[in-house]
């Protein structure tokens, strides 16, 4: 009885609180396209979304309308993506368990706006067993293509290594730096600055499904525990806040970051030769 009670004023309380905030910190669809467009021109942009809709708490939308609002943020000529990987966690994790990726059925484990993302129409998804990537839009196919083929989940070939040919933008929404994907791609550029391998020295044959059914094996290296667990972006914000690149911007209670692909990875090249990593517990981090 007690327990129940409890459940209850927590449920109650929990409503109060969503009301008080959608009064008095809400906001609806309009302004939320009002608010992207003050953020920068999307138009045309290739752009990787990290989004928590956890951080949308005074949204008077759906999930689904803030996906409508990004599309027609980037606009029918631009391209819009979203990480979509298959677990929680570490990826060395999920390739141990043995289990098999399908584009069509592994739901995505980055929140539920990528995964109402990945079911939408006109969407496609990267064949890739730890890392894949939705996309929709006119780079679409392009960004998506060969994944299964790269040596390391997110480097050379990959959705996230193209965003720098394109010139792309990664939009944080409701989510941190330490979410920043791409981060992974620049990782692998920056390799022989670094004091030690982020990635392991022994590689895993991972299964994966396509749209048509279609089964492939992808040789890949994935990257090292110890480091993964000692990275933290956040580290590396005032570099690229003292630089012009950290575009921070907030609507009531939701943040938003923007970060172009380019300057990320200039910053972190500097810092890699100056000795400097984002990495904690290491002698060298910044």
């Amino acid at each position: 009885m007690l327990t129940r009670l409890k459940h209850q004023l927590k449920l109650r309380h929990g409503q109060v609180r969503l009301a008080l905030i959608r009064r008095f910190q809400g906001f609806d669809v309009p302004e939320l396209q009002r608010f992207l467009q003050r953020m920068g021109e999307g138009r045309g942009r290739v752009v990787m979304v990290h989004c928590s809709w956890d951080g949308f708490t005074g949204f008077t939308g759906t999930p689904r309308d803030l996906i409508d609002v990004l599309q027609h943020w980037v606009g029918d000529g631009g391209t819009l993506l979203m990480p979509t990987l298959p677990f929680t966690g570490l990826a060395r994790d999920w390739a141990e368990s043995g289990q098999v990726f399908d584009v069509r059925r592994t739901p995505s484990q980055t929140g539920v706006v990528s995964e109402m993302f990945r079911r939408s129409r006109g969407v496609v998804r990267s064949v890739h067993p730890t890392h894949s990537v939705a996309a929709w839009g006119a780079l679409a196919a392009e960004m998506i293509r060969d994944h299964q083929g790269c040596r390391t989940p997110c480097g050379q070939g990959s959705p996230y290594a193209k965003m720098l040919e394109h010139d792309g933008l990664n939009l944080l929404l409701g989510v941190d730096i330490r979410a920043l994907t791409f981060f992974h791609a620049v990782e692998e550029m920056i390799r022989p600055w670094l004091p030690f391998d982020p990635f392991t020295r022994e590689t895993w044959d991972l299964q994966s499904r396509d749209v048509a059914g279609q089964s492939w094996t992808t040789t890949t290296h994935l990257f090292d525990p110890n480091w993964s667990r000692r990275r933290d972006l956040r580290l590396i914000i005032p570099d690229l806040q003292a630089r012009g690149h950290y575009h921070r911007h907030t609507l009531h209670r939701l943040e938003a970051v923007l970060l172009g692909c380019r300057d990320v990875l200039q910053t972190l090249e500097e810092l890699a030769r100056q000795g400097r990593t984002c990495y904690r517990d290491t002698p060298d981090h910044v």
